[in-house]
């Protein structure tokens, strides 16, 4: 199958070396995020559950190129130019350490796509869905508080409803970084439990070491949240993991694509404010 991509700076990298055709084939789960490392941090539970497997295969998808990346120390003084080379090389460490089935690095700027009327990214992510047709996808939540991020939500929203309901994955997730999932309803909330023995999600985040160097300690943040979730989701109850990312499922907003995705997330903004204000009642 030739994959034919809007995108003039796309990188596309089988870590296997094998051919392009048999890694979207063997393709389980895929992560479609904006940034350099937001794949590491919000599709880990993707990661580990295909790590070292032979029937599950993780892949990834970033759209954006990194120029933006905020920057200090022995990277303050790169142009927007060398960051990106950087940040391309550093996804590409991680996407060989994590065994990925393949990455594509889209190369849009944050500009692009956030532009509803450019077409590229959306059309890139549909064609990348059509090639590998994961089971299991992973994305940013609509609720996340970087722009980029919703945006990027938004474009994949748009190319899994385009897919025929055939080929469509079994499970959406609408994944944590710029805005933790702690306010979601238990009951709505998925739990992805990591494995916290386990060194290699450590490993990867900190292969992008122009973020955790430069400024940016995503290392202790990403893992610091995972571990509070997991300690943190039931008051009355031992951890069922050491570590754990939260999710929105999107699924129903997948199937569905009469549904408002404002709609979708207030409703359970809704839902969170109505359990706050009843177990404050319950109380007063």
């Amino acid at each position: 199958m030739a994959l034919k991509l809007k995108s003039p700076d796309v990188d596309i990298f089988v870590p296997d070396g094998a051919c392009l055709d048999g890694a979207f084939e063997k393709t389980t789960r895929l992560a479609i995020t904006a940034h350099q490392d937001d794949t590491e941090i919000a599709a880990i539970h993707g990661v580990m559950e295909c790590f070292g497997r032979a029937d599950e295969w993780f892949a990834g998808v970033t759209v954006t190129n990194g120029s933006g990346s905020p920057r200090s120390g022995r990277y303050g003084h790169l142009s927007d130019e060398e960051m990106m080379e950087v940040r391309l090389r550093e996804q590409r460490k991680a996407a060989m350490v994590g065994e990925y089935a393949f990455h594509v690095q889209l190369g849009y700027s944050s500009s692009t796509v956030k532009d509803s009327s450019e077409s590229g990214p959306f059309e890139d992510i549909l064609s990348i869905l059509r090639a590998s047709r994961p089971e299991i996808v992973y994305i940013h939540n609509p609720a996340d508080k970087h722009v980029t991020h919703v945006a990027t939500a938004l474009r994949s929203i748009e190319a899994l409803r385009s897919l025929p309901e055939d080929v469509r994955p079994g499970k959406v997730f609408g994944c944590e970084v710029w805005r933790g999932l702690d306010w979601l309803q238990d009951d709505e909330k998925e739990f992805l439990g990591v494995d916290a023995g386990s060194g290699v999600a450590a490993s990867l985040i900190g292969l992008f070491d122009s973020q955790v160097a430069g400024g940016k300690r995503y290392d202790l943040a990403s893992s610091g949240r995972r571990l509070a979730n997991a300690t943190f989701f039931a008051s009355h109850d031992t951890d069922d993991a050491g570590e754990a990312v939260y999710a929105m499922d999107l699924t129903p907003l997948v199937a569905d694509p009469s549904l408002s995705v404002v709609d979708f997330v207030l409703a359970a903004i809704d839902r969170f404010k109505k359990d706050v204000s009843a177990t404050i009642g319950s109380v007063s």
